[in-house]
């Protein structure tokens, strides 16, 4: 930039010559530069405004045009404006073994005010009561009066239901669409299954979720948009499961219990055939969980077959046996001397009504349901040998079981395994499992030594896990196990033509709080059919069973779970598809003579 001197020399000596004061000019030339600076400064700033209003104007220009969208597009729930991605409306489809449906997606709506746009809002809430009449009128009133710009009313309704709404008329009331999770068996299967609820909603979609069962389990592969072809299959067979579940519902109405389960597993392949637990409910419907209470069992949420941690009693008695054998200790031939009295420190061990079965052998010993016998047993095995040999079986840890709840199955055991715990181990008490842990412990006997995970999935052949007994271990506690039906404390539970092998189990039910009660027990009846070539594992267990017979109050698992267990048999046998067979009886001794 080019400056003016203040002083110019031609201008300074031109003044002198006429006479005249230099320094006006130099006061000119001041005033001229302040007035050029001023200019300039002026230039700027109105460059300044002109930058800054074009800034506004546009983000007025931005406001004002999402406003605009936002008056003529559908109204959204704010917690449905949270960034992120699209919600997935489709949810993988749910079948049996043979892809039956178990669980589907249906399409219905959801119903919802915008009070602004409502012309008569207190005669929609009159008539949206008359159509739901879980809904309070004042409430109706009061929402829609207000100034609430969104209000949702119901966020399901049926076919029937949202006819009845659109005849009310009110521009303000408005439908979006929404799929839901639809079991069209109803209860059949509920605890398996779980159900489903909704994630994040709008009122053009809602996100499908699992809340429990396989539903939960699985939610990430069922959500996924490339399985949406691909159902999730499982090992349940829905004919199987709805017998059992009719015959166990029966049974447990009969024995007057308070709740009932039922495992049917497959021996080889670990799948779970069918699985119930009683009280029951309908995951269409799903009711909350109880917010009171010290007995989660009161509740029909509850998964008996993998929640119910108890003390299971006799049924664990084969496990014994099957060790001392597996050990070499004794054969199913080996005369034990069960008669007392037998202590350990200072606590007594007896048998059930004060018997005394004196000298036994040990398959006597399972038919019998022998105290002393499996305790004498178990203290020549030993404490560690005895945790080792549960441990492998599955004793000690939650199941397996592809459904969310079996992580809540945790197993109790005592703190101090010493001689005590040793010899009241043997016979089911000290160790609380839940009855999915007793199948697959059975399931050991009944394949012929290996352990099999319990399994909700479908699969195709054995699926063996190590060897935790020998295969000629596993064939004579199948032998001992089909003695007590024929000659024992199960003879109820014989089903001609199958072969029942099992045990009874009755065991003290302990209290929520600490202690057992006198006069409520659990009952169970561990079973593997057919006895002449094992397939399939069945357990039953009773929660409070009473009944009278021949005039007396009965509780034991030989009068209560048996009988229940030997009617399922006979039902589902024949679904599973085993023809029955007549085993051979011992040949008459007749001689043939001439006349």
């Amino acid at each position: 930039m080019t400056r003016t001197p203040l002083r110019p020399l031609a201008r300074v000596l031109e003044a002198r010559a006429r006479g005249e004061n230099p320094k006006v000019i130099e006061r000119e030339n001041i005033q001229k530069r302040h007035e050029d600076m001023k200019d300039r400064s002026r230039a700027r700033a109105e460059g300044r405004l002109l930058v800054l209003g074009a800034f506004f104007f546009c983000a007025f220009a931005v406001v004002g045009v999402r406003m605009g969208m936002l008056a003529t597009s559908e109204a959204q729930e704010p917690l449905a404006s949270v960034p992120g991605a699209a919600i997935a409306m489709q949810r993988a489809n749910i079948v049996d073994r043979e892809g039956r449906i178990l669980a589907t997606n249906l399409d219905t709506y959801s119903v919802y005010a915008q009070p602004p746009l409502m012309i008569d809002p207190v005669a929609a809430a009159d008539q949206l009561v008359a159509i739901f009449p879980d809904l309070e009128k004042e409430r109706l009133v009061k929402d829609f009066t207000s100034n609430r710009k969104f209000l949702w009313i119901k966020k399901r309704i049926s076919p029937e239901q949202k006819q009845a709404v659109h005849d009310i008329g009110d521009p303000g009331i408005l439908f979006g669409p929404r799929e839901m999770r639809l079991y069209p068996n109803g209860r059949l299967a509920a605890h398996v299954l779980g159900g489903a609820g909704f994630g994040r909603e709008g009122v053009s979609a809602a996100e499908v979720i699992g809340v429990a069962g396989v539903e939960k389990k699985f939610d990430d592969y069922l959500r996924d948009p490339a399985n949406g072809t691909q159902p999730l299959q499982l090992s349940l067979d829905l004919t199987v499961q709805a017998a059992v579940e009719q015959v166990l519902y029966g049974g447990m109405k009969i024995m007057n219990a308070k709740g009932a389960s039922a495992v049917l597993m497959n021996a080889h392949t670990g799948e779970v055939i069918s699985a119930a637990s009683l009280p029951s409910f309908d995951p269409n419907d799903r009711p909350r969980p109880p917010t009171s209470g010290f007995d989660p069992s009161d509740s029909p949420l509850f998964n008996r077959y993998v929640q119910g941690v108890y003390e299971l009693g006799s049924v664990f008695k084969i496990f014994t046996a099957a060790q001392a054998v597996q050990l070499g200790l004794v054969n199913s031939d080996t005369i034990i001397d069960t008669s007392g009295p037998m202590k350990i420190g200072r606590f007594p061990i007896g048998e059930f009504n004060g018997k005394n079965y004196g000298k036994i052998s040990v398959a006597d010993v399972i038919v019998h349901s022998s105290n002393r016998g499996t305790g004498r047993l178990a203290l020549q095995i030993g404490a560690q040998r005895q945790q080792d040999f549960l441990g492998s079986l599955g004793m000690f840890e939650p199941t397996p079981f592809e459904i969310v709840e079996a992580a809540g199955g945790v197993p109790l055991k005592p703190k101090k395994w010493g001689e005590l715990s040793t010899v009241t181990i043997s016979y089911g008490h000290g160790l609380s499992t839940s009855p999915m842990h007793l199948a697959a412990g059975y399931a050991a006997i009944a394949n012929g030594g290996h352990y099999v995970s319990p399994t909700i999935l479908r699969r195709n052949g054995p699926q063996y896990g190590p060897r935790v007994m020998s295969e000629s271990t596993a064939r004579q506690a199948q032998k001992m196990l089909r003695k007590v039906v024929t000659d024992g404390t199960a003879s109820f539970g014989d089903v001609p033509g199958y072969g029942v092998a099992g045990k009874t189990g009755t065991a003290d039910k302990p209290k929520p709080r600490g202690g057992y009660y006198d006069d409520k027990v659990i009952a169970t009846f561990a079973t593997l059919f057919p006895a002449y070539d094992p397939k399939y594992v069945l357990i039953v267990t009773l929660d409070e069973p009473s009944i009278v017979a021949y005039g007396e109050k009965r509780r034991t698992a030989g009068w209560t779970a048996v009988p229940v267990a030997a009617e399922l048999i006979g039902r589902i046998a024949p679904l599973l598809g085993l023809r029955p067979r007549l085993e051979p009886e011992a040949g008459a001794a007749i001689t043939l003579t001439s006349n």
